[in-house]
């Protein structure tokens, strides 16, 4: 199934799909050749999505049984969807977040729909390296999951909640996964349903919190991608304080309340703003040896 979209000019579909994948070799949603491959488990079974740009078009191609799902949605993957109303006149008001928004005019932010794969990830995050993060990830949707249709080897559909939610927490221990992670996994994944049901991004953040073992970083976490929030501030972040006050107030170090204080001018797109700096690479001076985190003090 195919279908043909027309991005605004300058789209960027690395850098507004980019975000979509956990590194390079993202088990789910990965680059081959340039063609963006995103594998979802839909209402209709599992499928997977080929974005390739051709010109000025974006060509979306969906395999297996829910190719209709993921082709009728391509567009917010492709972060089509995504609302910059009243960016441009709130970028102005700081040079830093005006030239940001120049040069990554093209970066969207997408929304895939899908509440728990995000999920997955952001529990399998909380209070370890990037490394030990993705090494669990990848093992449980090897283990769990299924290989996706279409004609690209190795793309894995994540798990089905149910089997998360069935399996005792010991069956995580071998991807260094702890009970305390496993035990929210499970028992996330045990209202999977309720959670996708949720009609926006406040009503799902509400029943997410309402999880032992998810908080605000979590939350905003699954929210920024499942719905394109582009107001999602990941609240609990090691590093964000410092990048955002770095950027924006010249002050290497930062707590939460002083980040969202700098952050409330853009209210409405704050969570766009921390993705631009975070782009752009504006991290804070680090003061101790360069550390190969992906480390939250908060869930």
């Amino acid at each position: 199934m195919l279908r043909v979209l027309t991005p605004p000019t300058g789209y960027h579909l690395a850098g507004s799909v980019g975000m979509l994948a956990m590194g390079r070799h993202d088990p789910c949603a990965r680059f081959v050749d340039g063609v963006f491959w995103w594998a979802a488990r839909t209402p209709d079974g599992p499928a997977a999505l080929s974005l390739t740009r051709d010109g000025a078009d974006l060509r979306a191609e969906g395999h297996g049984p829910g190719a209709g799902w993921v082709v009728e949605r391509a567009d917010a993957v492709a972060g089509l969807r995504d609302d910059l109303t009243g960016f441009a006149e709130l970028a102005a008001a700081h040079p830093v977040v005006a030239r940001l928004a120049k040069t990554h005019r093209g970066v969207r932010l997408p929304a895939t729909g899908q509440v728990f794969p995000r999920l997955l990830r952001a529990v399998l995050e909380q209070k370890v390296t990037g490394k030990e993060a993705y090494q669990a990830y990848s093992a449980i949707v090897r283990t769990f999951g299924t290989p996706a249709p279409g004609p690209l080897p190795a793309l894995w559909v994540p798990p089905d909640p149910a089997d998360i939610a069935a399996a005792p927490y010991w069956r995580f221990h071998p991807f260094g996964v702890e009970q305390r992670r496993a035990d929210t996994l499970r028992r996330a994944a045990a209202v999977a349903d309720r959670l996708e049901r949720c009609a926006d991004s406040a009503e799902a953040t509400a029943r997410l919190t309402a999880l032992p073992g998810i908080g605000p970083w979590t939350a905003a976490e699954v929210v920024r991608v499942a719905y394109g929030d582009p107001d999602a501030v990941s609240v609990g972040d090691y590093h964000l304080p410092n990048t955002v006050a770095w950027a924006l107030a010249g002050e290497p170090r930062a707590d939460d309340a002083r980040m969202l204080a700098l952050l409330a001018p853009f209210a409405g797109h704050r969570g766009r703003v921390c993705a631009l700096l975070v782009a752009a690479g504006l991290g804070a001076p680090r003061r101790g040896p360069r550390m190969p985190l992906r480390s939250f003090s908060g869930y």
